[in-house]
């Protein structure tokens, strides 16, 4: 144990354990947190990986001062693990088994985190009940505006109108449909298999009385049919399945109109992280998303240019807005633990998404994972210049760095 903390070089780290203090790490780092061992199995748990660590909290063997600045570390630490590990990541893909996201299982996948009840996503999201990265335009933005500016960020950047079919996959509580409907007068297409998601988006969408323009599907992407002007997809790539991306993308391509585009908004790994997290049963994808796997940039190019004509086409890094985001979930759902508890979720269940919303936070914060949002275009989209969001000069100009389009250069919205 002491040889491998003894490595730390990012952080300061304070562990103690019967009374007994030992220090790891630079003694002047500024990042630094302390972990109190309640129970021996705590070591071996530390030593199975995230999944391991997340299980030992989650039962109540440590606890730690600063659990964001605990992932912080690790995330600085991570580089160098990612290239020590590297060489064993095929004989590792090989012995993990991590089940596929078949259509059943990818039901029963989804049902596990968004089925838990709208009444424990309630204590946390905001009135607009968006489960994605907001866009702050400062830091007294109210959760609820951030989230607004980010749904209207996204119908601008797809140049929404009364004459587009807009496709989503991935409903949520309906947030987006019923923004693009209700302000930019399109029709949508939405589409979930979260059974509890559908019946909610239904009724959302019958209140705000948009049912004439909004359709919500309880349906698989794959099984989806018919031409779309427009596509949206929020942070659902995500809950896919390595193994179904090029799936998912050539599904996406058939679904648009030859002068479509597509708005990607995708948590994000880094390409050399990419091969590793394929074949990691991890405190994410084994506690609070089973099965999932966030793809790197790479993958999203690679599976665009095999499987669709697709271009990417622009790219926004809003990175820097999830901790905000993040770290208000956790607050609100840190102090309404109460709460919780009597809505029946027990201190097990408590203590493990406390660890999930801090350990995304870290991460982002370090950006380990990164989010942005995509234009991927069809080549009757890129040919109709007038109605480019982005400028097509600087985008072949940029190369494998790709174009930025940010919601700031965005002309101003439909009136409300």
């Amino acid at each position: 144990m002491a040889a491998v903390l003894g490595r730390i070089e990012s952080g300061r780290l304070e562990v103690v354990e019967n009374g007994r203090r030992r220090f790891f790490g630079p003694s002047d780092s500024a990042l630094r947190a302390t972990i109190t061992v309640h129970s021996p199995r705590f070591w071996p748990a530390f030593f199975r990986g995230s999944a391991g660590l997340a299980r030992s909290y989650r039962d109540g063997e440590w606890t730690c001062d600063d659990l964001v600045g605990l992932v912080r570390i690790g995330a600085r630490e991570m580089p160098r693990l990612d290239r020590m590990r590297r060489p064993l990541n095929p004989f590792q893909r090989a012995f993990t088994r991590v089940a596929r996201n078949t259509r059943e299982r990818a039901r029963r996948h989804v049902a596990a985190h968004y089925d838990l009840g709208d009444d424990l996503f309630e204590v946390f999201l905001d009135n607009t009940m968006t489960y994605s990265c907001a866009l702050f335009a400062s830091p007294g933005t109210s959760l609820a505006e951030a989230q607004e500016r980010k749904l209207d960020a996204i119908c601008r950047k797809l140049d929404l109108g009364p004459g587009d079919h807009v496709l989503e996959i991935g409903s949520g509580w309906g947030s987006f449909a019923i923004h693009a409907a209700g302000r930019y007068g399109c029709r949508v297409t939405t589409t979930t298999i979260s059974r509890s998601q559908h019946d909610t988006a239904v009724e959302r969408v019958r209140e705000a009385g948009l049912s004439d323009r909004v359709e919500v599907l309880f349906q698989d992407y794959r099984d989806l049919h018919g031409r779309y002007d427009k596509l949206v997809s929020v942070e659902m790539i995500e809950a896919v399945g390595w193994q179904y991306f090029d799936d998912f993308f050539r599904r996406c391509s058939d679904l648009l109109a030859p002068d479509g585009l597509m708005l990607l908004q995708a948590i994000l790994i880094d390409d050399e992280a990419f091969e590793a997290e394929k074949a990691t049963r991890s405190f994410i994808n084994e506690f609070i998303f089973p099965s999932g796997c966030l793809p790197s940039m790479r993958a999203v190019r690679d599976c665009t240019r095999r499987v669709t004509d697709m271009t990417v086409a622009g790219v926004e890094d809003i990175t820097a807005h999830y901790p905000e985001t993040l770290r208000r979930w956790r607050e609100s759902f840190t102090a309404a633990s109460e709460q919780v508890a009597e809505l029946g979720y027990d201190r097990a269940f408590r203590r493990l998404w406390e660890l999930y919303f801090a350990y995304c936070e870290g991460g982002f914060r370090e950006r380990r994972i990164t989010v942005a949002q995509l234009a991927l275009a069809k080549p009757a989209y890129l040919r109709s210049l007038e109605n480019a969001r982005f400028d097509i000069a600087s985008i072949s100009a940029a190369g494998p760095r790709e174009a930025s389009f940010a919601s700031a250069s965005l002309p101003p919205g439909p009136s409300t």
